[in-house]
């Protein structure tokens, strides 16, 4: 999987690589279990400071993501990711509510904002069933 980070971009580095990860799980380019390259391999490779990365990695591994063990390195984790519970559902609500008044204030259609996210979802569908074949 590469990774395409942006210096310039208003996300900070860490939470790019931390996003470009989950979605690499969620496409499926990335393997439960899939060893995943060490913080001072990925730093050098994409052209960051090590603690960058680092930050990415621990943040995955808060989340459920990621297993990081100091002599096997670093994993997604191969039992898989834990399925949605109700703390999740409530941390999704306030990213969604927060996302949909930004694009209300900023006078987005709803039916553009719902068509975006039905797009996006069948994006990565389609990409979960190419990477399962």
């Amino acid at each position: 999987m590469l990774l395409r980070i942006s210096p310039d971009a208003e996300e900070a580095i860490y939470v790019q690589i931390r996003n470009q990860i989950v979605e690499g799980i969620a496409k499926g380019e990335l393997e439960y279990g899939e060893k995943l390259p060490s913080v001072r391999s990925l730093a050098a490779d994409i052209g960051v400071n090590f603690h960058t990365v680092n930050k990415a990695y621990q943040l995955l591994e808060r989340e459920g993501f990621i297993l990081i063990h100091n002599k096997k390195g670093v994993t997604v984790r191969p039992e898989g990711i834990e399925k949605a519970d109700g703390a999740y559902f409530e941390k999704l609500h306030q990213s969604l509510r927060t996302l949909i008044s930004e694009a209300a204030a900023r006078s987005v259609p709803r039916d553009v904002f719902l068509k975006d996210c039905e797009s996006i979802y069948s994006e990565i569908e389609q990409e979960q069933e190419r990477s399962a074949k």
